[in-house]
């Protein structure tokens, strides 16, 4: 398994008696000289020094990823992991973002998150967790989210652009997002008055069919 963000051991402890091998990335360098001797003589764990959204997760093979990701590049990171397609994917996230990753059409956290993410992955909230689990508490709540792969879909990146163009404005009409981007023709188009927000992902898949005719 890959662990991001380890901290002091905590998850990783678990991990090691459920992995043959465990990849634990760290940014902070004091906590891995602290990882390193609470785990030495551990043959099975490798620490790396560095910055989870610069390493190339893909070194370690198609395995799953979890970790307890840092708030504030939890989303940059959710990203980069589900575009590896690991068998799974597992995280303690905010639960503001969780509830986006999971939300549905016409849901007010239903967006861009949740559109791009369903492309590569399913996300399932596990289960919530309160303050009092973390020392020092944050201010939020927080939950557990799995992450598994889709199938592939043909040209990934040209869904992407089309699902974050019709999100740019996100009280406008999809004519109005899209038109400016892909021609007049999505005027004519039985969805051109709904919003972004009241698209599944099923329908985006449809909208960029009809773009690349």
């Amino acid at each position: 398994m890959v662990e991001i963000g380890p901290g002091r051991g905590a998850l990783t402890e678990k991990l090691l008696a459920r992995a043959q091998r465990v990849v634990a990335i760290e940014l902070d360098a004091e906590l891995v000289r602290y990882l390193s001797h609470k785990f030495a003589g551990e043959p099975r764990l490798s620490i790396v020094e560095g910055d989870a959204l610069s390493a190339d997760l893909e070194q370690w093979g198609r395995v799953p990823i979890v970790g307890n990701l840092p708030y504030y590049a939890a989303t940059p990171i959710l990203e980069k992991a589900i575009r590896l397609r690991p068998p799974r994917a597992v995280f303690l996230i905010q639960k503001e973002v969780a509830e986006r990753l999971v939300a549905r059409p016409g849901q007010r956290a239903y967006g861009y998150l949740t559109v791009a993410t369903a492309l590569f992955a399913s996300a399932r909230l596990l289960f919530e967790v309160k303050p009092g689990a973390f020392v020092p508490p944050p201010a939020v709540d927080s939950a557990v989210v799995l992450l598994e792969p889709r199938p592939t879909v043909p040209q990934p990146e040209g869904v992407l652009e089309l699902i974050s163009h019709a999100f740019r404005h996100k009280r406008k009409t999809l004519r109005n997002n899209l038109a400016p981007v892909y021609g007049k023709a999505v005027e004519t188009w039985p969805e051109a008055g709904l919003r972004a927000e009241q698209i599944p992902l099923s329908g985006f898949l449809e909208l960029y069919a009809r773009v690349e005719r």
